[in-house]
C-alpha cells in the first residue's frame, strides 16, 4: 500500500510508520517539525526511518492546503491516516487559536483532498477526551459524547462529525479512532511519564494532580500501532443494522465508524507511579494537587467493538511498558 501518515515525526505517528515500512508500504510522511515540544527528539525518531527507501518527507503544515493538494495528487494514496494535531488538554486553555488552526482547519483540508483522489480508507486519530462529563464507565463508542471539558476535545470530537458528512456526500469510508493515554519508548516529553522520569532522575518533585486517585487506562505504543494498522486494512463500511430511529453514535448508515482503542484496564495514578519507582529503583517526592480545569477524573475504554471487528485487543501491561520506557530513556539520554 501507499499510506500518508500526517504527524510522522510524531510519537504514534513515528511508531506506525516503521511497522508499515518493514512490512513493505511505501510512506509519505507529514510533519512540520513545530517546538510544542522538543523538536531534536521528533529528528531523532525521523533518522529511525531513513534506512527505508519507501520513505518521503515533508516539513509542513497540514494547513497549508495548496501543498496538501500537490501531495495527494502526486502521490494518490490508498489510505491516509491524520494524526498530526495540537495535542494536550492543558495547553489549550491559554492556546485556544493552535486547536483551531491544526485541528479543524488542517482536518478539513485532508478531508477535501480525500474526495479529489479514490482514496479507499482515511484513518483519524481521535482521543479519549471526547467522552469529557461522561461517567458510565467503561466508556463505549455507543455512548453519547456531547459534553467535552476542554477545546481540544472538542476539536476531536468535531473532527468525528466532519468525517461522517464526508462519508455521507462523498462515500469516503472514514474511521476515527480513540487513543487512550499512549505510552512507551519514544514518546511525548509533556506527558506524565516523561515528565516524572525526568524529574524522579534529578531528585525534583513530581506534582501529582487529584492527590493521585484518579485513573487513566495506560495503553502502549506498540498495542496502539497494531490497532490501527488493522484498522487501516479494513475500510469502514456502512452499519446495515443502522436506525435512524434509534440512531447509534458509533456507527452509522454510511461508510464511518469509530473504535476505541485502550488497554480495557484503568490503573490509578499513584500505581503507575509505584511501577515507575519500581522500574527506576528510585523513590518519588510528590506534590499532592487537586484535579486540573479540562482534565476527567477517569478513562476505561470499552474495547468490545475493536475485539468484535478486528480480533484484537491491546494487553501489554503497566509494568513491562514502563519498565521499556525506562530502559529507552536511559540509553536515549545516556543516564
Amino acid at each position: 500500500m501507499k499510506v500518508l501518515i500526517t504527524g510522522s515525526a510524531g510519537f504514534i505517528g513515528s511508531a506506525l510508520s516503521l511497522k508499515l515500512l518493514e512490512r513493505g508500504d511505501d510512506v509519505i510522511g507529514i510533519d512540520n517539525m513545530n517546538n510544542y515540544y522538543d523538536p531534536k527528539l521528533k529528528e531523532a525518531r525521523l533518522l529511525r526511518h531513513e534506512k527505508y527507501k519507501g520513505y518521503i518527507h515533508y516539513k509542513e503544515n497540514i494547513e497549508n492546503k495548496e501543498f496538501m493538494q500537490d501531495v495527494f495528487h502526486k502521490y494518490q494514496p490508498d489510505a491516509v491516516v491524520n494524526l498530526a494535531a495540537q495535542a494536550g488538554v492543558r495547553y489549550s486553555i491559554d492556546n485556544p487559536m493552535a486547536y483551531v488552526e491544526t485541528n479543524l482547519v488542517g482536518f478539513a483540508n485532508i478531508l477535501e483532498c480525500s474526495r479529489d483522489i479514490n482514496l479507499k480508507h482515511l484513518v483519524y486519530a481521535s482521543s479519549s477526551s471526547v467522552y469529557g462529563s461522561n461517567t458510565n464507565m467503561p466508556f463505549s463508542v455507543h455512548d453519547n459524547v456531547d459534553h467535552p471539558l476542554s477545546l481540544y476535545a472538542a476539536s476531536k470530537k468535531a473532527n468525528e462529525l466532519m468525517a461522517h458528512v464526508y462519508s455521507n456526500l462523498f462515500d469516503i469510508p472514514t474511521t476515527g479512532l480513540r487513543f487512550f493515554t499512549v505510552y512507551g519508548p519514544w514518546g511525548r516529553p509533556d506527558m506524565a511519564l516523561f515528565k516524572f522520569t525526568k524529574a524522579i532522575l534529578n531528585n525534583e518533585k513530581i506534582p501529582v494532580f487529584n492527590y493521585g486517585k484518579h485513573k487513566r487506562d495506560f495503553t502502549y505504543i506498540d498495542d496502539i500501532v497494531e490497532g490501527v494498522i488493522r484498522v487501516i486494512d479494513s475500510p469502514a463500511i456502512p452499519n446495515k443494522k443502522w436506525s435512524s430511529n434509534n440512531p447509534d453514535p458509533g456507527s452509522s448508515n454510511v461508510p464511518w465508524r469509530v473504535y476505541n482503542i485502550g488497554n480495557n484496564n484503568p490503573v490509578e495514578l499513584m500505581d503507575y507511579i509505584g511501577a515507575l519507582e519500581n522500574s527506576l529503583g528510585m523513590s518519588a517526592e510528590k506534590e499532592l494537587l487537586p484535579l486540573q480545569d479540562g482534565d476527567v477524573p477517569d478513562t476505561y475504554a470499552d474495547v468490545r467493538d475493536l475485539v468484535d471487528d478486528f480480533n484484537y485487543k491491546p494487553a501489554t501491561s503497566v509494568k513491562k511498558g514502563v519498565t521499556e520506557f525506562v530502559n529507552w530513556y536511559r540509553d536515549f539520554y545516556g543516564v
